[in-house]
C-alpha cells in the first residue's frame, strides 16, 4: 500500500522531476517508510512507501528490470502474489525480491496489457515499457485503490491522490458542473470518470489505459459481471447459494491475511465486520486486534455500537480497543478530516473513520474492513422494494429513494454559472440502468451501487482516511470471485430477511444471533448528521467565509433558508443538505482552491 506518482510528456519537452517529487511527497502519508523516483527520457515515476509485503529495500520502488525494459510503480496488493510467481517461475522468469510489486512487473512481460487479468487484489498500477515506449495505467476491479489524472496538451501526470496532483502545479481548478450536479444529487458521490474539478478526472475501475508517447491513448474496461442467472446453477436452491457465498468469502477473508505484518479488524459491531472478525477465528487467528469507535450521544441516538463490538470481542476472544471521542473532538478532527481527503466526500461517517484510523495506525499497519457488503448483497432499504418493481420502472424507484434533490431544487441550489444544462444525473443512472445485462429491477442497481456509486462513497472513504494515517485497509466483501458469485446469486435470496439475506445465512454459522438479528446501524456521529454545536458553526463560517462569496456556487437565498430552517437539511440516506454545501467548500477552501 502506497502513494503513485508521475508525468508522462508527448511534446519532446523532459519530464518535470521537479512536480513529480512534490506530487510524490504530498503522498507521504500513504507511505511513510520510503520513497523515490525514476526518470526515462519522456516518462518520470515517483513512489511512497508503506512496506507491508518484502519489508526490505529489495521491494523498493519505482522497481527498475533494466533486463526486461521495465520500470513500474504500484499502490496495493496483489493477494494471489505467491501462485503467480510460482507460475512466472515456471515460465523461466527470475525474482530478486519476495515482493508482490516484482510479481506484477513480471507479470506484465509474462502476458502484457492481459496481465491484469491475473491479479487478484486491490491495485493501481503504472508500468513503463521501454521497448515498445509505452505507459500502462491501470486500476482494479472494484476501483478499492484509486488512480487521478490531470491532462494538458501535451501532458499526463497521474497520482494516488487529487491534492498531490495540486502540489505538482498546473491543473485547472474551475469546477465541473456535471461533477457538482452528481455531488448534490448523491450524497456527495462523483463517480469516475470526473472529479469535482475540471482538469482532474479518475481511471476508472476495472479498466487499462495504454499511452503512448507520442500521445495517442486507448481504455478497456477488462471486468464487468453481467447481473445475470447462470443457467449452470438453475436448480441450486437457497442452502446450495448459502454454502457457495459462505465458501467464497471465507477465501476472501484468507486472501486478505497475506502480509509480512499482523493484520487487524475495524469492527462496528455490525453484521459485516463481525463476520469477517469469526471467520478469522474460524481460519485460527488468535488474539485478533480488533478497534471500535464511539462518540457522544444525542437525545433518541446513540453515539456507539459497543454493546455489540463488545459481545463480538467477547466471543472471539479478540485484543479490543474501543476508542471514545468527545463532542470538543470533533471539530478539530473535522479539519484534519477535510484537509486529508482526496476529494470532496460528505458521508458523516468519513471523520470517525479518519479518527478511527489514527488511532489503528498505532497498533497494527493492515486491518480488514466490512465495507461493500451492502452494495454486493442488497442490504439498504430502498433494496427491499426494488425486488418487485417492474425492470421498466427502476430508474424512477431508484431516484425517489436515492437522490438527494432533483433537478428541478438544484437549479434553486447553485448558481446559473454553475448549473448543468439538462438532468445529467439522472442521464447517468438511466444510461447505467438500460445497460445490457441484470435480469430484475434489483440486479440493475446493484449494478449501480457496486461498480458506479461504491468506488467513490464508501471505497473512496475508507482509503483517503487509512492511508491519511499510512493504515492498509482490506475488503473481503469486494473481493472479485464474491462480487461475481453474488451478481449471480438470485435477487430474493438477497433482499430476504430485510435486507442481506444470504449473508445473515452463512453468519448464523459462526456469530450469535444477537448480531445476526440486531437492527441495521450506520457509524453513528450525531453532530455531524444534525449539523449542530461546534459542527453548525464551522459550516456557517465556511459558507460565508470571502472565498465562499467570491466562488459564489450556491444561491445565496438558499444557504440562508438551510441554515435558519435547520430541520429543512435532511435528505436521502440520513445525509444533510446543509452539510454537504458546507463540506464542499471547506474543502475547496482547505486545499487553496479559488
Amino acid at each position: 500500500m502506497c502513494g503513485i506518482g508521475g508525468e508522462a510528456r508527448f511534446d519532446g519537452v523532459p519530464p518535470d522531476t521537479d512536480a513529480v517529487a512534490r506530487i510524490a511527497e504530498a503522498m507521504r502519508s500513504r507511505g511513510p517508510d520510503g520513497g523515490g523516483l525514476w526518470s526515462d527520457e519522456w516518462v518520470t515515476l515517483g513512489h511512497r512507501r508503506l512496506t507491508v509485503i518484502d519489508l526490505s529495500d529489495a521491494g523498493a520502488q519505482p522497481m527498475v528490470r533494466e533486463d526486461l525494459g521495465l520500470a513500474l510503480v504500484f499502490n496495493g496488493c496483489v493477494y494471489n502474489y505467491p501462485q503467480l510467481r510460482d507460475q512466472l517461475r515456471a515460465a523461466g522468469h527470475t525474482f530478486r525480491s519476495t515482493s508482490d510489486t516484482e510479481v506484477i512487473l513480471m507479470a506484465y512481460a509474462q502476458w502484457g496489457e492481459d496481465f491484469v487479468d491475473r491479479l487478484v487484489g486491490m491495485f493501481a498500477v503504472a508500468i513503463v515499457d521501454r521497448a515498445r515506449r509505452r505507459l500502462v495505467l491501470a486500476r482494479d476491479r472494484l476501483g478499492v485503490k484509486p488512480l487521478y489524472l490531470a491532462e494538458t496538451p501535451g501532458r499526463l501526470r497521474f497520482a494516488s491522490t487529487l491534492p498531490a496532483l495540486l502540489r505538482g502545479g498546473d491543473v485547472d481548478t474551475t469546477i465541473d458542473p456535471v461533477a457538482l450536479h452528481h455531488y448534490l444529487s448523491w450524497h456527495s458521490i462523483v463517480p469516475a470518470p470526473r472529479t469535482i474539478l475540471r482538469g482532474v478526472r479518475k481511471l476508472p475501475p476495472a479498466t487499462v489505459r495504454v499511452v503512448e508517447a507520442d500521445g495517442r491513448s486507448r481504455e478497456r474496461v477488462y471486468w464487468r459481471p453481467d447481473y445475470v442467472r447462470d443457467r449452470g446453477r438453475e436448480q441450486l436452491g437457497v442452502r446450495d447459494w448459502q454454502a457457495l457465498i459462505g465458501d467464497a468469502l471465507r477465501t476472501a477473508v484468507r486472501r486478505r491475511l497475506v502480509a509480512d505484518v499482523p493484520v487487524g479488524v475495524l469492527l462496528s459491531g455490525g453484521l459485516d465486520s463481525s463476520l469477517i472478525v469469526a471467520l478469522l477465528a474460524e481460519a485460527g487467528q488468535h488474539h485478533l486486534q480488533t478497534f471500535s469507535i464511539g462518540f457522544d450521544s444525542r437525545t433518541g441516538e446513540t453515539g456507539d455500537e459497543f454493546h455489540y463490538s463488545d459481545r463480538v470481542a467477547r466471543a472471539f476472544a479478540t485484543d479490543h480497543h474501543r476508542i471514545r471521542l468527545a463532542d470538543d473532538d470533533l471539530v478539530p478532527a473535522v479539519r484534519a478530516t477535510v484537509a486529508a481527503m482526496t476529494e470532496p466526500m460528505g458521508s458523516h461517517d468519513v471523520v470517525a473513520f479518519h479518527l478511527l484510523s489514527e488511532q489503528v495506525s498505532r497498533h497494527v499497519k493492515v486491518a480488514q474492513s466490512g465495507q461493500g457488503a451492502d452494495e454486493v448483497f442488497a442490504g439498504y432499504g430502498y433494496h427491499q422494494p426494488l425486488a418487485t418493481v417492474p425492470r421498466e420502472r427502476t430508474g424512477d424507484t431508484f431516484a425517489g429513494a436515492f437522490f438527494d434533490r432533483d433537478h428541478a431544487e438544484l437549479l434553486r441550489v447553485v448558481h446559473p454559472a454553475y448549473a448543468a444544462d439538462t438532468d445529467v444525473s439522472t442521464e447517468l443512472v438511466a444510461a447505467h440502468l438500460a445497460a445490457p445485462g441484470a435480469d430484475t429491477a434489483l440486479d440493475a442497481v446493484l449494478r449501480l451501487d457496486t461498480h458506479l456509486m461504491l468506488p467513490d462513497d464508501p471505497v473512496k472513504r475508507v482509503d483517503s482516511m487509512s492511508m491519511a494515517w499510512g493504515l492498509e485497509v482490506r475488503t473481503p466483501f469486494l473481493d472479485q470471485d464474491l462480487v461475481a458469485l453474488a451478481a449471480a446469486c438470485p435477487p430474493a435470496h438477497k433482499v430476504d430477511a430485510g435486507g442481506k439475506g444470504i449473508l445473515k445465512r452463512v453468519a448464523r454459522e459462526v456469530l450469535p444471533p444477537e448480531v445476526v438479528d440486531r437492527p441495521k446501524g450506520y457509524f453513528p456521529v450525531p453532530a455531524l448528521r444534525n449539523v449542530d454545536g461546534p459542527v453548525r458553526h464551522l459550516v456557517t463560517e465556511a459558507l460565508r467565509a470571502s472565498a465562499a462569496r467570491q466562488r459564489g456556487l450556491f444561491r445565496p437565498e438558499y444557504v440562508a433558508r438551510l441554515l435558519a430552517e435547520p430541520e429543512q437539511a435532511q435528505a436521502a440516506a440520513g445525509s444533510n443538505k446543509l452539510w454537504q454545501l458546507g463540506l464542499l467548500e471547506l474543502w475547496l477552501q482547505t486545499h487553496g482552491i479559488r
